[in-house]
């Protein structure tokens, strides 16, 4: 793993699942109106949580959960901070504005994986 790079997670449902796929495993698909930042999280354990508990229980995921595993050039995240949200420790995200993420997909190294999957 280069050492210039940050591994991110992204839980993510089914319709974002067959996004990223349309692009090679290369991009994220663009906000919708109702989606004004996108959230790239730090832990794996935090995006399986949300895949797991959230995503299969919610009909717009299509009651399925992936986790999503990708990696961002370092040089381009110092530009945002990171965010706790909860009270635990290991919930961390970036919060990446929706107009920014193209910009945000410029700068992935490498392919957007899937590490697991919830149903």
């Amino acid at each position: 793993m280069e050492t210039n790079t940050t591994t991110l997670y992204r839980p993510i449902g089914q319709k974002e699942y067959e996004l990223i796929q349309a692009t090679n495993s290369r991009r994220f698909p663009p906000r919708l109106p109702s989606q004004p930042i996108f959230y790239p999280v730090l832990r794996e354990d935090y995006a399986i949580q949300i895949a797991r508990d959230w995503n299969t229980k919610d009909p717009v995921s299509g009651f399925v959960g992936y986790v999503v595993r990708f990696r961002v050039e370092n040089s381009f995240l110092v530009n945002y901070e990171v965010h706790k949200v909860g009270a635990q420790q290991k919930h961390l995200e970036y919060w990446i504005p929706a107009d920014e993420l193209e910009k945000f997909n410029d700068h992935i190294v490498g392919a957007i994986e899937v590490v697991h999957v919830f149903r």
